[in-house]
């Protein structure tokens, strides 16, 4: 769960995070809350009722929502009843499992999960690039501000560099690398093996090309596209087959790896029955990678059937991480660093708009009463209307170095400071960006 650090604050609009993640939510209502990628782009325009500007984060292992708040308002509440309505789940079934942050903490959070460190599998690389995708559906759907665009790339950037400077992600595993393991420690010799892979999605390609690499025997790749199937299946020496043949391709084989993108179960237990009637003596192994799952649970209590769904991959994870705990110090101190230095960035950012109107007033009255003050004077050469123009100028700028100083200095500490500055000079900033 997150981590609160209290004694840090956060000047300006305010990020608030309501979401879910493997280590408190049950996969059943982690499948509800679930999000594809073929669904993102609807997801985004409903959250549009709900709040201004957001981004959805939605991966195998957790579902979140970023927002800005606006007007010192949370969208807490706003977020819980858009994810109650799409998931269909209670307010009462959601409470207990959803976790809430803002300011400081959901920045952290999420550039904390940008680097790998709160994945099921420490580490892992599929994280950064869904981070990226967040970010680039919201900003298509017209749902990400520049103060959520500014987040998301900072998570990323740090991302980046704890990948860069640290070990956290040398030889680091993979949902997909994890789920050809637990196959293969069951089977034994993947080398004799019949592999079907349910899906040719990047999920799918990692699974293929892990397979592959291991000199599997046979790899038929199924996928709801036949296209993207023999693509993937030319690439990596496998073969295309069609959705319709699932179940003869499952009589002949050892391993079936699914991870498709499909709203409900593709493989029920009566296929699987019918199948295990047809190659009694030999067992069979189930991955399940997919969320929403595309396995029947039910499919556990037929005979000579192992099956794994992504839940099952915690005890590997535990170890990997347990392995990884140095690299981790090391990648918490880089986002130290790169946390305080985007809280500055930040607060420079979010008192702008109250130094530059501070700015602006001011030299609105100097011109107006440097005109009135030559309309009194004889005609003066260009050098000494320069001079004069210079010398009204030097004395604002002068007059409010310190206000504006204080501002960018220590607003970030306390908010009180910027509204006593816009009360003090009589500054309007909505009036402002309104013209």
């Amino acid at each position: 769960m997150i981590k609160l650090n209290r004694n840090q604050t956060l000047s300006g609009p305010q990020i608030y995070l309501t979401g879910a993640s493997y280590d408190a939510t049950p996969l059943p209502v982690r499948e509800k809350l679930s999000i594809s990628k073929a669904r993102i782009q609807e997801a985004l325009e409903s959250l549009e009722y709900y709040v201004n500007s957001g981004v959805i984060l939605s991966t195998c292992n957790r579902t979140e929502v970023y927002a800005i708040g606006t007007d010192g308002h949370s969208p807490i509440t706003f977020i819980q009843s858009f994810l109650c309505d799409w998931s269909g789940l209670s307010q009462e079934e959601l409470d207990p499992i959803l976790y809430k942050a803002s300011g400081y903490d959901a920045i952290r959070h999420l550039t904390e999960t940008t680097a790998g460190l709160r994945s099921m599998i420490v580490g892992e690389w599929e994280i950064q690039g869904q981070v990226k995708q967040a970010l680039q559906a919201a900003e298509d759907a017209g749902m990400a501000d520049p103060f959520l665009g500014m987040l998301f790339h900072h998570a990323i950037q740090v991302g980046r560099r704890v990948r860069d400077e640290t070990d956290i992600s040398k030889n680091a595993l993979s949902v997909s690398s994890v789920a050809v393991n637990l196959a293969a420690k069951r089977i034994g010799d993947v080398h004799r093996c019949k592999v079907v892979l349910l899906g040719a999605g990047q999920a799918g390609k990692l699974v293929a090309r892990a397979f592959s690499q291991r000199g599997v025997a046979d790899l038929s790749i199924l996928n709801r596209s036949l296209q993207g199937a023999e693509e993937l299946a030319a690439a990596l020496g496998g073969r295309a087959v069609k959705l319709g043949n699932l179940q003869r391709e499952m009589e002949a084989a050892d391993i079936v790896i699914s991870c498709t993108g499909a709203p409900h179960a593709i493989v029920n237990s009566d296929i699987v029955r019918k199948v295990m009637t047809a190659r009694p003596v030999r067992p069979l192994v189930i991955v399940d990678i997919a969320v929403p799952r595309d396995v029947d649970p039910k499919v556990k209590r037929i005979d000579g059937v192992t099956l794994y769904d992504i839940d099952d991959f915690i005890k590997v994870s535990k170890t990997h991480r347990k392995a990884r705990e140095e690299e981790i110090d090391k990648a918490l101190g880089i986002i130290d660093e790169e946390m305080s230095r985007f809280i500055e960035q930040w607060h420079a950012i979010s008192v702008k708009p109250v130094v530059d109107a501070l700015m602006q007033k001011a030299d609105v009255i100097r011109q107006r009463q440097l005109q009135f003050t030559l309309k009194k004077l004889p005609p003066l050469s260009q050098e000494e209307l320069a001079n004069i123009e210079a010398m009204t100028k030097s004395i604002v700028n002068k007059l409010l170095h310190n206000p504006v100083k204080c501002l960018r200095n220590n607003g970030h500490n306390d908010d009180v400071m910027v509204e006593v500055v816009k009360e003090l000079f009589d500054i309007d900033t909505k009036a402002l960006s309104d013209k």
